[in-house]
């Protein structure tokens, strides 16, 4: 019971991350229907904002936790920005010139950002992994218990507590932002109806952008948490999550917020269980099983809505 719980800690905090970086393609999807496979990119550039922020703030690391808690809000802040610039570029270069193209256009400009965002970021900072000291340190024992191997105590770190909080709070506000504003608003106009949404007076393309934005911010959040949380990062990093973001996106269903935060656990949850009772090897194969065992029964995912063609 002990290791279950530990489990479940673990696939709890990396399904935040993967919820995170999910909403960024649920969104997307929803307002113009296309996949922006560079977002996983745009999530790899946050993690390398946030490294540097941290290597030029490096100084704090031997201060109060005051100090460290202002600085990481800082860094916090800066990789939010900088990433936002990027998702509002790809927005800009690969999907605006050819919103009105046949639907693999864009798709196929999303791949190769992706793989421009990749080689750019290996040419910058080199191919080797980066590590990170760790800078949020100590947590809480739940319980202990004596098994054949020795004492075996149910950890739950700082960090982790901070990811899941986070990820509570940016559900939480994102939640209120797409039900109360006015961006919110034009945003479900635009998914229900781009042109309606334009002859009512919907700024379309200023509404696409930002959402794109608000993507990429939300990837430079689990960016931040996914440098904390394992301390290593590479210019691969964001092809990997990305493609388990975008099958947590599927898997709750494309579209839907709510479902991708849950599609979003649900695969930290099954990778960390297959894992710990299994083998690492095949954690993936687990993954994209459950999804397309999902999908066969449940073709719009967990709690997406069946697409209705308009005629």
């Amino acid at each position: 019971m002990e290791y279950f719980l530990q489990q479940l800690i673990n696939g709890l905090t990396l399904g935040s991350i993967y919820g995170l970086i999910a909403i960024g393609y649920t969104m997307v999807y929803g307002i113009i229907g296309m996949i922006n496979f560079a977002h996983g990119d745009i999530f790899m550039v946050g993690a390398f904002i946030a490294l540097i922020a941290i290597t030029a703030l490096g100084f704090v690391a031997s201060t109060g936790i005051g100090l460290i808690i202002l600085a990481l809000m800082l860094v916090l802040v800066i990789s939010m920005l900088f990433a936002a610039v990027y998702g509002w570029t790809v927005e800009r270069l690969a999907y605006r010139p050819l919103r009105g193209s046949f639907r693999l256009a864009p798709l196929i400009t999303a791949i190769g950002m992706s793989i421009a965002l990749q080689n750019y970021v290996q040419i910058a900072q080199g191919a080797r992994v980066k590590p990170l000291q760790p800078i949020i340190t100590g947590g809480y024992t739940i319980t202990e218990t004596m098994t054949e191997n020795g004492l075996f105590a149910v950890q739950l770190s700082n960090i982790q507590i901070l990811i899941i909080v986070t990820t509570v709070i940016l559900m939480t506000l994102f939640s209120l932002l797409i039900a109360k504003t006015s961006l919110g608003r034009s945003q479900r106009a635009c998914e229900q109806d781009r042109k309606m949404a334009a002859l009512l007076g919907v700024n379309v393309d200023r509404t696409i952008s930002l959402t794109f934005v608000v993507g990429a911010a939300l990837a430079a959040v689990a960016g931040l948490m996914f440098l904390l949380y394992y301390g290593v990062i590479d210019f691969y990093i964001g092809f990997v999550a990305g493609v388990k973001a975008f099958t947590a996106a599927v898997l709750g269903g494309i579209g839907s917020l709510p479902g991708a935060m849950l599609g979003g656990l649900l695969i930290g949850l099954i990778e960390t269980f297959w894992s710990g009772y299994f083998t690492v090897e095949y954690k993936d194969v687990a993954a994209f099983s459950i999804l397309a065992i999902v999908l066969i029964f449940m073709p719009s995912g967990l709690l997406g809505k069946p697409e209705v063609e308009k005629v």
